[in-house]
């Protein structure tokens, strides 16, 4: 189990209403970032978000300050908070100031946007469905995620604190986790033996190591000189000499003609055929090749080895259920994104790529878009202890549901 501090994810306070996905609302109200479906995301939530974001991220960096850029386009108040909590950058110009907040700002609201909106998706989605989660569920996952990383309630306590999150914040959180978590499950992620045998047979060279030899060569310009060497050889002369006068290969001159691990195919054909068809000890040739003719020997034969099918299922398992749970949550992904991004409107300063008709600027693309990115990777690793963390990375989706009463407007504090 993940580790509560270890596992990205944001959380929000969850309105117990029931769902119902509103289709009205086709503008975005002036207090508002977003509208999903009728549903407002509010600054204010927006803004609490940016801080959780700002403060996980200053988290990795003991000592740095907490910076919210949450002030789009002028960002006037996050320079006044550069100049109050960095004294070396007091002096440093508005310009150059606004550009830095602007590109925290990109960076972190992709997080909160993605976080935010994702969360209505994946929600509406489950309600179609008719997955439920009760409270008694919620509570459950987060006193046995709670028990296995605080000792006490006073570390829980602080924990909540140093990240800017409330205890609703974390049970909601929890709550769409396990959401999430049942919409994964639709899609099947078993691997079977049969699976297991096929990759097995169709990726062998994972599981091996070919044939290789260590050879000595010289390579003659002409078959005569080729024999000529071969002769010396076989009269006692050394190779290191043989090759030092006879050979034309620049690079097995620098090591008296010693080619070591030769496996089929890194060399001419017509030397790897003869080489690997050699017996040991034997000086061979001319082989006629396309740069010359070659006198070879074998010294050392390192023989093939081979993994059994039982030796790699535990690796090939591993590797398929991955690709399964991948598509998995691409497949839950695919299928929010095709309900809900049409109905999906952002105010411009915010917008991302969960936001309907949004095109990336050529210069932030992967900025703009990496929340999106991330979204079913991040949330399913967060599923996974049902727990909170102080730094929400691409992709941690627990707002409140779409078409609950007040929405996010009504779910989550200021900013601390």
């Amino acid at each position: 189990m993940k580790t509560l501090r270890s596992i990205p994810a944001l959380g929000a306070f969850f309105v117990a209403v029931a769902l119902v996905v509103s289709g009205c609302g086709s503008g975005i109200p002036g207090d508002s970032v977003a509208d999903v479906a009728g549903n407002p995301v509010s600054t204010k939530a927006f803004n609490h978000w940016m801080y959780v974001a700002a403060a996980g991220q200053a988290a990795q960096s003991p000592g740095q300050p907490v910076i919210v850029p949450n002030d789009p386009p002028n960002f006037n108040n996050c320079i006044a908070q550069v100049r109050k909590q960095i004294p070396a950058l007091k002096k440093t110009t508005d310009k150059t100031l606004r550009a830095d907040c602007k590109q925290l700002f990109t960076s972190l609201s992709s997080q909160v946007m993605d976080f935010l909106i994702k969360a209505y998706w994946y929600q509406a989605d489950a309600h179609k469905i008719g997955v439920k989660i009760t409270d008694a569920q919620v509570q459950q996952a987060l006193a046995k995620a709670k028990k296995g990383q605080f000792s006490t309630a006073a570390q829980f306590q602080a924990f909540l604190k140093q990240s800017g999150q409330t205890l609703q914040d974390i049970l909601f959180r929890v709550r769409v986790q396990q959401v999430y978590q049942k919409l994964l499950a639709r899609h099947p992620t078993t691997v079977t033996a049969a699976q297991i045998s096929s990759y097995y047979s169709s990726h062998q060279a994972q599981f091996g190591t070919p044939q290789s030899r260590n050879l000595k060569v010289v390579l003659a310009k002409t078959q005569a000189q080729a024999n000529a060497a071969k002769q010396a050889l076989q009269k006692g002369q050394s190779w290191s000499a043989v090759v030092a006068k006879y050979s034309t290969d620049p690079t097995t001159k620098k090591t008296g003609g010693v080619l070591k691990n030769v496996t089929k195919g890194q060399q001419d054909s017509a030397l790897t055929t003869a080489a690997f068809a050699a017996p040991m000890n034997k000086v061979l040739g001319p082989v006629k090749g396309q740069f010359g003719y070659y006198v070879i020997e074998v010294t050392k034969i390192t023989p093939a080895t081979m993994k059994t099918l039982a030796q790699a299922s535990p690796l090939i398992k591993q590797t398929l259920q991955s690709q399964a749970q991948s598509a998995a949550q691409s497949a839950v992904d695919t299928h929010a994104k095709k309900d809900w991004l049409k109905k999906t409107k952002c105010r411009t300063d915010y917008a991302m790529a969960d936001c309907n008709g949004y095109k990336a600027p050529k210069n932030a693309a992967g900025a703009a878009g990496a929340g999106a990115a991330g979204a079913a990777g991040a949330a399913g690793a967060a599923g996974a202890a049902g727990a909170p963390s102080s730094a929400p990375p691409a992709g941690a989706s627990t707002s409140p549901p779409a078409g609950a009463s007040g929405g996010a407007s009504g779910a989550t504090t200021a900013a601390p």
